[in-house]
């Protein structure tokens, strides 16, 4: 008997030592390249607020609404991971406002990337007008219309949460990991996050799809410019990529359930961070990666920014300017 329990106790304690290592693995796995993009953006986005020609280009000025939002989504989406791989719950009402916050910055991210399309479409199909159309003025507008109509959502949504909260006081810890799964559990609030997922996939796809016809037809004509039409179109597909990979992030929670219950532990906990950092970090660094080594204006800039900030020096910089 005392040889069968201490082989048990051996195997209990050979599964929590592994179950630590996992943790410690995994969760340097993921948080490496998560504070690598998170030293990219933050920079991508000082470069966007160092020069006057970034601050008064209505590109820049998405660019850099764009980023924004998704450096805030990656900060919750690596802490919630690192929460839950180390088994922490939070309260219901700090969970509901965290992923309130989140839902209404991945939002502002699609939307803002439609916008970015349309953008490219008016410059190529109709350069005489893109500057009346697209003006500092009227780019600030859109931005406050964007971040408007994202936070009157999540209030609607958040008053359907708060009904059901109000309804089960008694719930006042979280008794699973935080996340809009176990956050949206009302069925009306369910829906209604459901149908707007839905409508940004339709919105996002209607668009790029009408952009890119839209600079296809103006590249035949003899009077665009043949080398901007093409870097549009490319520019709009990896826009559509972005797109893809920020909504279905939508979807993330509920496929690792899936892989959860289909396979076994090892092999799913390993899929999940593969899917976790493709899924959830990769879209998030695509803004920086897309204008950071495509643009000629932007790369200089921000190549010699991170070049600084990793030496953190700020005298070279200012010398170099």
């Amino acid at each position: 008997m005392s040889v069968t329990n201490h082989t048990q106790l051996n195997t209990t304690l050979d599964l929590q030592r592994q179950g630590v290592l996992g943790v410690v693995l995994f969760s340097t796995v993921t948080t490496l390249p998560c504070c690598v993009f998170l030293f990219i953006n933050l920079t991508m986005l000082y470069t966007l607020r160092s020069k006057e020609v970034f601050r008064e280009t209505s590109r820049y000025i998405l660019l850099f609404n764009l980023l924004f939002s998704d450096t805030i989504q990656l900060t919750h989406s690596q802490s919630m991971f690192l929460l839950s791989t180390s088994r922490v719950t939070l309260l219901y009402s700090v969970c509901v406002v965290l992923t309130i916050l989140n839902n209404l910055t991945l939002s502002v991210s699609v939307i803002t990337l439609v916008i970015m399309c349309l953008e490219r479409y008016i410059a190529v199909c109709y350069p005489f007008r893109h500057s009346v159309l697209i003006t500092t003025r009227n780019t600030g507008v859109v931005i406050c219309i964007i971040w408007c109509f994202s936070t009157l959502k999540d209030i609607m949504q958040l008053s359907l949460t708060l009904k059901f909260f109000l309804n089960n006081v008694n719930q006042v810890q979280m008794l699973d990991f935080c996340g809009k799964e176990t956050v949206f559990v009302d069925p009306a609030s369910d829906i209604f996050n459901k149908a707007f997922t839905y409508f940004l996939c339709v919105l996002g796809g209607t668009t790029v799809t009408f952009s890119y016809t839209g600079i296809i037809v103006a590249a035949r004509s003899a009077s665009t410019d043949k080398a901007s039409a093409n870097k549009a179109r490319r520019t709009l597909l990896l826009h559509l990529l972005q797109m893809g990979l920020t909504l279905s992030s939508t979807i993330h929670n509920s496929l690792l359930t899936v892989i959860s219950e289909n396979l076994d532990r090892v092999l799913a906990v390993r899929i999940q961070v593969v899917l976790y950092v493709c899924v959830i970090v990769l879209p998030k660094c695509l803004s920086s990666l897309i204008y950071g080594l495509r643009d000629q204006t932007i790369r200089p800039v921000l190549m010699l920014n991170l070049i600084c900030q990793w030496r953190g020096s700020a005298l070279i910089c200012d010398v170099q300017e």
